[in-house]
């Protein structure tokens, strides 16, 4: 066979093995025809949305309060969890650095020298100082489904920054909040417990006076120190929240963060009422979890490209004294060129497994990807739920406050006024206020909670 036509035939084989590999060349996409859930998620991605949307919108926007957003400054600098999800960035961006630079040929200098002597000759030293190039062809997409693949990691590495951005801005807000609920309750239970120390010392007066017996004064007491027994336990609880919230913003424990009385938060109405589905492809999980599916797929197609030959060009040239059989002094220079193409024919299997194996493990990262948008959906519907609930008990909560506060002041005046009404109304109207009041505080949280929750579901923490 003339040189001609073995070119003509590596060229027409390299060709028909290139045509036949075309799928490995083709860029991840959303699969269309998977399931709904995958549909309507492309759909989203697809759309057109408002920068000025909740999603879009900075923490500064959202939580107005300056001692919650110097709290939450402090934590993005400091956090662990945020260093080390950037460090995961750049980790993903130094591997795409490499796989860019897979396409570039390797450069070698290979100094090397010897003797020999053959029945008693004299010694004789060779050496060669070659520098070697070696460039693999990526004929096939070996290189190029790694450097895809090394693009989607770093695109995941960095929504699951933001996602850990977004965990801890809500994370210190709902702390930050607790803390609020905390000292409301403290407050609130010790002017109630002065409350009640007076109305000790009003039932003492009014058993000398002859209208109670001793037993209102001694259940009296006993209620005056059962709401002192509270204030140990919320001082506790304020204790261990600021210890959580100093872990956020990895500081010492046992450091005391002072906090405002009032909720400086809001969310729109309208989008509390009903928010669209495309806010679910903001979410900086959702955004991992679809690059992961990326990268699976470009794993699938690296084993694909395995099965097809590898073509590789190396070229030596440097300066020698060993020619053929000879040692020459002095050297001379030298140059080399050479091609190869290696075709996996037999490797026991290994190709198969390892596409099997690619393929399943795309498959997993489909079925994450689907539970990461269903669990989104699940995330935003119970916040939406726990809002509209908490807003709503609310509401007959500060009217339950409201009647049990002049059922208080009616029940006590009638005691006074010895009429139809006895101590144990007083203390019971008094007790269901303090627990109505307690609940109106937590109605409160709850409902700031499932703002912070809104927030979080729809991505939210830029």
């Amino acid at each position: 066979m003339s040189a001609n036509k073995l070119k003509t035939f590596f060229i027409l084989t390299i060709l028909l093995l290139t045509f036949g590999s075309c799928n490995i060349y083709k860029k991840y996409q959303l699969p269309s025809d998977e399931s709904k859930i995958v549909n309507d998620y492309k759909a989203s991605v697809e759309a057109e949305v408002d920068s000025t949307s909740l999603p879009y919108l900075g923490w500064e926007q959202i939580f107005k309060d300056p001692q919650l957003a110097s709290l939450i400054r402090v934590a993005l600098d400091a956090n662990t969890n945020i260093e080390n999800a950037r460090l995961n960035v750049e980790i993903a961006k130094a591997q795409l650095k490499g796989a860019k630079l897979s396409y570039f040929p390797s450069l070698a200098l290979q100094p090397n020298g010897g003797t020999a002597s053959y029945g008693g000759s004299a010694m004789n030293w060779s050496y060669s100082i070659p520098v070697a190039l070696n460039w693999e062809i990526d004929a096939f997409g070996k290189i190029l489904n790694r450097k895809r693949g090394a693009q989607a990691s770093v695109e995941q590495a960095d929504s699951y920054q933001k996602a850990v951005r977004s965990q801890i801005v809500c994370g210190v807000a709902s702390t930050y909040y607790a803390l609020v609920l905390l000292h409301q309750q403290l407050g609130l239970t010790k002017r109630t417990a002065e409350i009640w120390k007076d109305q000790v010392e009003s039932m003492k007066l009014m058993k000398q006076a002859g209208m109670v017996n001793e037993a209102a004064v001694v259940q009296s007491e006993a209620q005056y120190y059962a709401i002192l027994s509270s204030i140990p336990d919320i001082e506790a609880q304020i204790r261990t929240t600021n210890n959580s919230l100093s872990l956020l913003l990895n500081t010492q424990a046992d450091t005391e963060w002072s906090v405002t009385s009032d909720l400086n938060f809001d969310i729109p109405n309208e989008l509390v009422a009903g928010i669209p589905f495309y806010y679910l492809a903001a979410r900086p999980d959702v955004a991992a979890a679809e690059r992961a599916l990326a990268v699976a797929y470009y794993a699938t197609n690296s084993a694909r490209a395995a099965f097809y030959p590898s073509i590789s060009i190396s070229a030596q040239g440097g300066f020698t004294n060993l020619l053929g059989s000879m040692i020459m002094n002095p050297g001379e220079w030298f140059v080399q060129l050479a091609g190869a193409l290696t075709a996996p024919l037999f490797s026991r299997g290994q190709n198969i497994a390892a596409l099997e194996a690619a393929k399943a493990q795309q498959q997993i990262a489909l079925n994450n990807f689907q539970y990461t948008v269903l669990n989104a959906g699940r995330e935003l519907s119970d916040a939406l739920l726990k809002y509209n609930a908490n807003d709503e008990k609310r509401k007959y909560v500060e009217k339950q406050v409201e009647n049990l506060e002049k059922s208080v002041e009616i029940t006590s005046e009638l005691l006074t006024l010895n009429q139809t009404t006895t101590y144990l109304e007083v203390l019971t109207a008094r007790s269901q206020l303090l627990s109505a009041q307690l609940s109106a505080l937590a109605c409160w949280h709850n409902k700031a909670n499932s703002l912070i929750s809104i927030y979080q579901a729809v991505g939210g923490g830029r």
